[in-house]
């Protein structure tokens, strides 16, 4: 199983990235994937996941700026990130649900859950 991501780099408030992870190893298509946060001194942070079918959620401090999608004939997974704040600041990691097959949304919500991860891309955000 490998998650690699790519895509962070330093950015002004207001800004914008995309990032991205190519996985390999699994079927990627039969599992729920998510995208979670570590900022300097915090503890993981859940950001926003998307089912088999395409369905997604996103956490509060996020929704609305950030779009998780999935191209399931390429084997990767994107964030788009808008709006970008100081807050946002964080390394950012690609991560495989526990489980494959079909999942409720209510239950790709919390990090713990989501235990295969990548080693993750930085994201700085500072005027």
């Amino acid at each position: 199983v490998q998650l690699v991501e790519s895509g962070g780099g330093l950015v002004q408030p207001g800004g914008s990235l995309r990032l991205s992870c190519a996985v390999s190893g699994f079927p990627f298509s039969t599992y729920s994937m998510s995208w979670v946060r570590q900022a300097p001194g915090k503890e993981l942070e859940w950001v926003a996941s998307i089912n088999t079918i395409s369905n997604t959620v996103y956490a509060d401090s996020v929704r609305g700026r950030f779009i998780i999608s999935r191209d399931n004939r390429g084997n990767r997974l994107y964030l788009q990130l808008t709006r970008l704040e100081i807050d946002d600041t964080a390394i950012d990691y690609c991560a495989r649900y526990q489980r494959s097959g079909g999942a409720r949304l209510d239950d790709l919500r919390n990090p713990s859950d989501f235990p295969r991860r990548g080693q993750g891309t930085q994201v700085t955000v500072s005027s």
